[in-house]
C-alpha cells in the first residue's frame, strides 16, 4: 500500500486516455463504492489566484492553507518530510483509490496503450511492474504475447468488473477472518464473571468460541492480564489488552496489533442467542472494502459494535480516534463506512448483563 489499501493506477503515455478511462470506471462503481482520485505525475500544478486570500497567507509564509466552503474543502500545502501521509489521510474514508499516472511505482496497474505501442516495449523490457490488464482502443488480439488480461477501451462495464473483482480477491486473499470473544469485561452489574455462565452445554467463554471456530481460521479469546490464569484453563488462545481502561476497544485494538493483516469478527461473550445464521450473514456479506461490516440493532437503530467484522482499514481510523480520546466503537461504526446488515433474527444481538436478564434467559430455554 502506498496511499490506500484499495488502490489501481491507470497508467500510459500522454493522450493514451487514462482520465477518460477513469471517468467512466468511477460512473460504473459509484453507486456501489466511494472513489477517490488522486492526479499524480503533474511537472507543476497551481489553484491558487494571486491576490486571492490563501495566496496571500501561503506567500507571507504559511506552510500549509486550508481553503472551505459549505460543500468542499482544499489544502495547499508545501510541507516535507511527512511522506505519503498526508495521502493516507486525505484517501481513508473511501473504498477504492483510482491513481493517475506513476506507471514507476510498484502499484497494481491498468495499462493503457498507446497508438505507437511505446508502453508495450517499457512493459516487455520489465521497466514496468504489477501490471493487472492492458487496455487498448483497438482489437485486443492484437496485444499478443502477454499474461495479463487485454480489454477494449470501449468495454467500460467489463473493465469495472475487472477492477472490483480484482480489489475484492486481493483483500480477501490477503486479509484473512479470526475470531475475538471479548471477556474482558468487568462484568459489575451481572456481579460475577459472564463468560463463565452457562446456558448451553458450555460455558459463554467456550460456546462462543465453539460457533466462531466453525466459520474463522482463528479464534482468540479477548481478556485482561489479570483474567489470563482463569480463562487459560480452556484451550483457547488469547490475546490480553495492552490497551487498557478503555473498554472493547481496548480488545480489539489488541488483536489487531497483534495480527494487522487479519479482519477480527468480534463477538462479546454475553450473547447467549449468537448462532450460525449470523455468523454465515456476517461472513458471507462481509465487504471488506469498507471498515467494517455490521448489523444494524431494530431496537436501537444503531449499529451493534460487539458482533461485527473489522477490517485491517479500520485500524489507522481506530488509533486516531483513540488518541483523540473517543474509544467508542459504535461511534465509530456510526461514523464510518460500514456495510450494514439487517439481522435475519434480531434476538442474537440481545446482550445479558444483569441478574434479571440471566433468570428471563434460563426462564425462556427451560420453557
Amino acid at each position: 500500500m502506498l496511499f490506500h489499501p484499495f488502490e489501481i493506477a491507470f497508467c500510459g503515455y500522454s493522450g493514451s486516455g487514462k482520465t477518460t478511462l477513469i471517468a467512466a470506471v468511477t460512473r460504473h462503481l459509484s453507486e456501489k463504492y466511494s472513489i477517490a482520485c488522486y492526479k499524480h505525475g503533474c511537472h507543476r500544478f497551481d489553484i491558487d489566484r494571486e491576490g486571492k486570500d490563501s495566496w496571500i497567507m501561503g506567500n507571507a509564509g504559511a506552510g500549509t492553507v486550508m481553503i472551505s466552503d459549505p460543500e468542499k474543502k482544499a489544502v495547499i500545502t508545501r510541507q516535507a518530510g511527512i511522506g505519503n501521509l498526508l495521502e493516507r489521510q486525505a484517501f481513508s474514508g473511501y473504498d477504492i483509490l483510482f491513481v493517475e499516472g506513476l506507471k514507476e511505482l510498484p502499484l497494481p496497474k491498468l495499462l493503457l496503450v498507446d497508438e505507437e505501442r511505446r508502453i508495450l516495449d517499457l512493459l516487455r523490457d520489465g521497466k514496468i511492474s504489477n501490471v493487472c490488464a492492458l487496455v487498448t482502443k483497438d482489437d485486443p488480439a492484437d496485444c499478443k504475447g502477454f499474461t495479463v488480461p487485454v480489454f477494449q477501451r470501449d468495454n467500460v462495464g467489463e473493465i469495472a468488473s475487472f477492477v472490483e473483482t480484482t480489489l475484492l480477491n486481493r483483500a480477501r486473499d490477503n486479509s484473512p477472518v479470526y475470531g475475538l470473544v471479548l471477556a474482558g469485561g468487568l462484568s459489575s452489574r451481572m456481579g460475577f464473571d459472564k463468560a463463565l455462565i452457562r446456558y448451553h452445554e458450555e460455558n459463554q467463554l467456550k460456546h462462543t468460541a465453539s460457533i466462531l471456530q466453525r466459520h474463522c481460521a482463528r479464534v482468540f479469546i479477548s481478556c485482561k492480564e489479570g483474567q489470563s490464569g482463569t480463562y487459560g484453563r480452556f484451550g483457547i488462545p488469547m490475546i490480553t489488552d495492552r490497551y487498557l481502561g478503555i473498554g472493547p476497544m481496548g480488545g480489539l485494538l489488541s488483536a489487531q496489533q497483534a495480527e494487522p493483516d487479519a479482519a477480527w469478527l468480534i463477538a462479546a461473550c454475553d450473547l447467549p442467542f449468537l448462532d450460525e445464521s449470523a455468523l454465515n450473514q456476517l461472513i458471507l456479506q462481509r465487504n471488506p472494502l469498507r471498515f467494517a461490516t455490521a448489523f444494524r440493532n431494530p431496537s436501537s437503530d444503531r449499529f451493534e459494535p460487539l458482533l461485527a467484522c473489522y477490517e485491517p482499514k479500520s485500524r489507522p481510523r481506530l488509533l486516531l480516534r483513540h488518541g483523540e480520546g473517543n474509544n467508542s466503537l459504535s461511534d465509530f461504526l456510526e461514523h464510518s463506512r460500514i456495510e450494514e446488515l439487517a439481522p435475519c433474527n434480531a434476538v442474537v444481538l440481545k446482550n445479558i448483563n444483569t441478574p434479571e436478564e440471566n433468570g428471563s434467559v434460563r426462564l425462556r430455554k427451560n420453557n
